[in-house]
C-alpha cells in the first residue's frame, strides 16, 4: 500500500506511471496505466524526500566492465533508473572500472550499447553522464579538501558512446583522489601496509566463529606506511607481495571488518588510464567513495553486499567528508530458470564455443536478447512484474516468456512462413492461374491494415500438418480429410505421391472454390486451418530456431552446468516465406503465423534473409496439470 508519504513525493514526479508510457495500439483506447510498484526501497526514496533529508534523487548503475550485461542486470537498471524516473531524479551511469586485468574496451562498449537501448524512449532523461573527459572538482570546505563531479543533463538526440560532449562516469577517473582518501586514512593510522600473502591473509582471518589473528605489520607507523604506499604505487614491488588494509578489528562477527584489503598491487595497464597506476583500489574502497563524489543519495546493490555494507559505512565515517553521505541499500538479485547468471559462466560459455558469442540469441545477455528480438518494452515489463524484495529466490522462466509474448503480440506483423515444407498440388486449379488474397497484418491492431498473398495452383505447407495415419483430434491435413487454408479455400486431400524412401514428397487436393471469403461456401465449416506459402512466388530464408540453452531449471546447483547443456537449444532451416519478407526491415517483429515471433539477424541481407525465432507461440515447456 503506498504511504501518504509517497503520494507526496511523487506529486512533483512523472505524470504516467508504470514502466511504459504507451503500450497500447493506435486504435486502441489507452489501457488503465499499471500502477508504480509499491516496495520499500521506494518507500524510502519518497520518505527522504518528505521528510527534507534529500532535496533531489541521485541513484548509479556501476557495471564492471569485466563482461556483457544480461537479464539480472536489466532489473537493477530499471529500479535505479525507475526510481529517478518515478522521483524527478538521476541515475549516474558509471562504469566500476578498477580491476584492468579483467576489463576491456568492448565491455565498456557493449555495456554502453545495453544501457541505451533498455532506457530509450523511457529515462534517457534522467541519464547521469559527466562532461566528457571531466574529474572531479576540487574545493575547499571548512579546512578539507573535497571532490565532487556532478552530471550533466543527458541528450537524448546525442547517445552515449559517440563523440559528444558527455560520456559515462568512470571509476577510474577518481584514481587521483581515491589514493588521497587511502592517504588519509593512513595518516590518521586507519590504514596499513601489509606484507601477508593472500593465501596467510586469508589464514589469519578466522572463521566468523572464531576472532582473526592482527597482521604482524599492523603496528607500523603512519609514516612507514605512507612511504611503501607511495613506492608500491611506484611499482617497486612484484604483484601480490604487498596490500594496503584498512585497520578496524580482527575479532568483528562481521568477517568484511577484519582488516579488509583496500588497495593491490597490479603491474597491468589501464583500458583508461594507461600505465599511471601500479596500485588500484577494491571494489569496497572505490564503490562508496565514487558514490560520495557523484553525489549518490541512493545506493542500491544486491542483496549479496549487505554484509559489505559495514564496511561502506566505516570508509565513508573514517574520513570525516563534510557533504552529505550516501546510503547503501539492498534488494534481491534476479535469478531465473534453465540459465546461469555468472558472468564467469557466461564467458566460459563464449570462450568454449559452446555459443557464437555474447550476443548469442541463447544467451541471457542483453546483447543477445536483442538479437533474438526482445523488445526492451518487455524486459521492463518483466522487472515491473517482479518488483523488489529482500529474498532470493528463483524466478520462473515463463514469467519473462509471458512479457515477451504479450509485447510482440501487440507489435508483431503476422506474415505467412511454411519452416519444413512439403508441396501441395491443387488438381482442380488452372496451372499459370494466381489470384490475390487478402491477409491481415495484426489482427490485435485493425491500423495496421491488409496485405496481399499471391495464390496458386502449387503450395508449401508445414510437414506437420499432414499425417497418414493421424492420432485421435488430429484436426489437419490426412487422407480424404478437409482443412481450411487461411485466408484462401478448403482444401480436401485426394492423394499422396512418395519418394523411394516413403517420404511424401505430394499432397495433392482439390480445393473448395466457393469457400473463400465472401463465396456461397464460404461459412462451411471444418476443425482445421493451417498456413500455406505459394510456391511460385515464396522466397527462401534461413531461419534459427532458438530454444532453452539447458535442460533443467537450476543447471549450476550440482556441479558442471555444461552437463546440462540443450543439445536442442539451436536447429536452423531453410523456410519458404511470403514474398513480402524480402522487405522485411531489422527494426521490425514478426509473427510467423501459427510458428512463433521472429526477427532478422543481425547477419541477414537482401539477398540472403536470415531470421531468429525469438519465441514460441505458447510454452512448450510446461508440463501438463495433473488430473
Amino acid at each position: 500500500m503506498t504511504t501518504p508519504n509517497r503520494e507526496n513525493a511523487r506529486a512533483a514526479s512523472q505524470p504516467s506511471p508504470g514502466p511504459d508510457a504507451t503500450l497500447t495500439t493506435p486504435a486502441q483506447d489507452p489501457a488503465p496505466a499499471p500502477k508504480e510498484p509499491s516496495d520499500f526501497i521506494r518507500d524510502i526514496v519518497a520518505s527522504d524526500l518528505e521528510s527534507g533529508v534529500h532535496q533531489k534523487i541521485v541513484t548509479r548503475f556501476p557495471p564492471e566492465p569485466n563482461g556483457y550485461l544480461h537479464i539480472g542486470h536489466a532489473k537493477a537498471i530499471c529500479l535505479n533508473f525507475g526510481i529517478a524516473r518515478e522521483f524527478k531524479g538521476i541515475c549516474n551511469f558509471r562504469m566500476d572500472d578498477t580491476n584492468p586485468a579483467k576489463e576491456e574496451i568492448e565491455y565498456v562498449d557493449a555495456i554502453t550499447r545495453d544501457v541505451r537501448w533498455l532506457i530509450s524512449g523511457w529515462a534517457d532523461h534522467c541519464l547521469g553522464l559527466r562532461a566528457r573527459g571531466s574529474h572531479p572538482i576540487p574545493r575547499t570546505i571548512g579546512e578539507q579538501t573535497d571532490f565532487h563531479l556532478p552530471s550533466i543533463p543527458a541528450d537524448p538526440a546525442n547517445p552515449v558512446g559517440t563523440e559528444s560532449n558527455a560520456e559515462p562516469f568512470f571509476a577510474s577517473a577518481y584514481f587521483e583522489q581515491l589514493f588521497e582518501y587511502a592517504e588519509r586514512l593512513i595518516r590518521s593510522g586507519n590504514a596499513f601496509v601489509c606484507d601477508l600473502s593472500l593465501a596467510e591473509m586469508e589464514e589469519y582471518r578466522g572463521i566468523p566463529e572464531r576472532p582473526g589473528k592482527e597482521s604482524p605489520c599492523r603496528g607500523r607507523s603512519p609514516e612507514e606506511n605512507l612511504d611503501l604506499f607511495r613506492r608500491m604505487n611506484q611499482g617497486e614491488f612484484p604483484d601480490g607481495s604487498r596490500t594496503l588494509r584498512a585497520r578496524i578489528n580482527m575479532a568483528s562477527p562481521n568477517i568484511w571488518l577484519r582488516d579488509p584489503v583496500l588497495y593491490r598491487i597490479r603491474a597491468v595497464d589501464h583500458h583508461q588510464t594507461g600505465n599511471r597506476w601500479r596500485v588500484y583500489p577494491m571494489y569496497d574502497f572505490a564503490h562508496c567513495l565514487s558514490d560520495y563524489i557523484e553525489g549518490i543519495t541512493h545506493s542500491i546493490c544486491t542483496l549479496e553486499f549487505e554484509v559489505h555494507r559495514p564496511l561502506y559505512n566505516w570508509i565513508l565515517e573514517h574520513l570525516n567528508l563534510p557533504r552529505p553521505l550516501p546510503h547503501q541499500y539492498e534488494f534481491a538479485r534476479l535469478n531465473i530458470e534453465y540459465t546461469v547468471m555468472s558472468k564467469r559462466k557466461l564467458l566460459e560459455l563464449v570462450r568454449e564455443q559452446i555459443v557464437t558469442g555474447w550476443d548469442d540469441p541463447r544467451m541471457p545477455t542483453l546483447s543477445g536478447l536483442r538479437r533474438r528480438g526482445v523488445r526492451p518494452e518487455a524486459i521492463r515489463n518483466f522487472a515491473h512484474t517482479l518488483g523488489v524484495t529482500k529474498y532470493n529466490g528463483l524466478t520462473d522462466l515463463s514469467l519473462l516468456e509471458h512479457a515477451i509474448r504479450d509485447d510482440l503480440n501487440q507489435f508483431a506483423l503476422r506474415r505467412l512462413a511454411v519452416l519444413r515444407p512439403v508441396r501441395v498440388i491443387i488438381d482442380n486449379w488452372e496451372e499459370g492461374q494466381f489470384e490475390q488474397l487478402e491477409a491481415v497484418n495484426n489482427p490485435a491492431n485493425p491500423e495496421s491494415g491488409t496485405r496481399s498473398v499471391p495464390f496458386g495452383r502449387e503450395l508449401f505447407i508445414e510437414q506437420e500438418d499432414f499425417m497418414e495415419v493421424p492420432p485421435p483430434k488430429y484436426f489437419r491435413l490426412r487422407p480424404g480429410g478437409e482443412v481450411r487454408l487461411k485466408y484462401a479455400y478448403i482444401i480436401k486431400c485426394e492423394r499422396v505421391v512418395k519418394d523411394t524412401d516413403g517420404r511424401v514428397t505430394e499432397i495433392h487436393c482439390t480445393a473448395d472454390l466457393g469457400s473463400r471469403t465472401g463465396g456461397p461456401t464460404a461459412s462451411r465449416k471444418v476443425k482445421g486451418t493451417i498456413h500455406w506459402v505459394s510456391a511460385a512466388h515464396c522466397i527462401d530464408a534461413r531461419v534459427h530456431l532458438y530454444d532453452r540453452l539447458f535442460r533443467v531449471p537450476e543447471p549450476d546447483a550440482d556441479g558442471d552446468f555444461r552437463v546440462h547443456l540443450n543439445p536442442e537449444s539451436l536447429s536452423t532451416v531453410v523456410a519458404k516465406c511470403e514474398p513480402s519478407l524480402k522487405d522485411a526491415k531489422p527494426e521490425l517483429r514478426y509473427q510467423f503465423e501459427r510458428m512463433g515471433y521472429f526477427c532478422l539477424d543481425t547477419t541477414s541481407t537482401a539477398e540472403k534473409p536470415v531470421f531468429n525465432r525469438t519465441i514460441s507461440l505458447r510454452d512448450t515447456w510446461s508440463k501438463p496439470a495433473p488430473k
